[in-house]
């Protein structure tokens, strides 16, 4: 945690399809700076950056496509039923992206931000968690995020459900939060809820 008077650093995360993301961008609405992990761990992947290299020394060139650009998808695939392997994917991105948003944390810092919002799918300790004053963990039940998953990312339910519970379970999320914003409603009940956090915050 970083102890700053003058900015506070507020982690948000929570499983696909809780409305994480939808969250973060009521809070930048509100006047928050957003560091979207998202975004980073897509850019330390790029072709000619170290992450990927760490990627093709572990994994073999062949998850690169003929632009030498990560091919996600196989990626996915060889890693997907094999927590070993995903372990090894998730420690070499993570590292890239935690040092990004520790840099990032403290520009904002410097500038004195009143609010920073770390929006990260995975709660990692290093890169999130040491970094936060207050945790949010969106959340949703599952019938709600299957249906938001298959529209958003035309999937069967059958692969929404899979894609759901190859992440870290509801109470892992929920163990971390010192706050839950329920997204079991409509936009307008979760822009109030956000609303009133936040201005609570400030006070």
């Amino acid at each position: 945690m970083i102890q700053n008077r003058k900015s506070i650093v507020l982690g948000i995360t929570g499983g696909i399809g809780s409305g994480k993301s939808t969250v973060s961008s009521i809070l930048k609405e509100l006047g928050a700076v957003v560091i979207d992990a998202d975004v980073i761990s897509r850019e330390v992947v790029e072709p000619g950056k170290r992450a990927l290299e760490e990627l093709t020394q572990e994994f073999g060139k062949d998850i690169l496509d003929d632009w030498g650009q990560l091919n996600r998808k196989k990626l996915a695939a060889r890693v997907f039923n094999d927590e070993n392997k995903l372990g090894i994917l998730n420690s070499i991105v993570h590292k890239y992206v935690a040092q990004i948003i520790k840099e990032n944390v403290e520009e904002q810092l410097l500038k004195q931000t009143k609010v920073i919002v770390i929006d990260a799918p995975i709660p990692i300790k290093n890169g999130f968690l040491d970094l936060c004053d207050e945790v949010w963990t969106v959340f949703a039940l599952m019938e709600k995020r299957v249906d938001r998953v298959m529209k958003r990312n035309s999937m069967t339910y059958e692969e929404a459900v899979s894609r759901i519970r190859s992440q870290i379970s509801d109470d892992e999320y929920l163990s971390i939060a010192n706050t839950v914003i329920n997204n079991n409603n409509d936009m307008s009940t979760l822009r109030k809820e956000v609303e009133g956090q936040f201005f609570r915050l400030l006070r």
